[in-house]
């Protein structure tokens, strides 16, 4: 079972974004790494998630995805390819994860993320 585990939120102004949110909502904002601020929303004691802010790419410059983790992200991929989702961005490879971008058959964008 996929289970939610974080949310990005693209802007084209993601210090301006990241400012804005640890102002009104009191979230804490990790030094940006490749471009990208993250995010802690609250106690991890408590019932919630955490995410991050980057500067939203030519294919998604705005708006919030949810990170949805899977055992086997080409699994995923597959299964999503076969009932209907389109790739954005195919599977990536980062130093504790591998991530790619997808959208739904009715436009809503997600991302899918297997940790190494």
């Amino acid at each position: 079972m996929g289970r939610v585990i974080g949310f990005e939120l693209n802007s084209q102004e993601p210090e301006k974004a990241a400012e804005f949110y640890a102002k009104v909502f009191g979230w804490e904002i990790a030094t940006p790494h490749w471009n990208y601020w993250a995010l802690t929303t609250g106690d991890d004691k408590k019932l919630g998630i955490n995410g991050g802010i980057g500067k939203g790419p030519h294919d998604f410059p705005f708006g919030t995805r949810i990170q949805i983790e899977v055992d086997s992200i080409d699994e995923a991929i597959s299964k999503a390819k076969e009932s209907g989702a389109i790739i954005v961005r195919d599977k990536m490879e980062f130093d504790e994860f591998y991530l790619a971008y997808m959208v739904d058959p009715t436009g809503l964008g997600f991302g899918i993320i297997q940790n190494k």
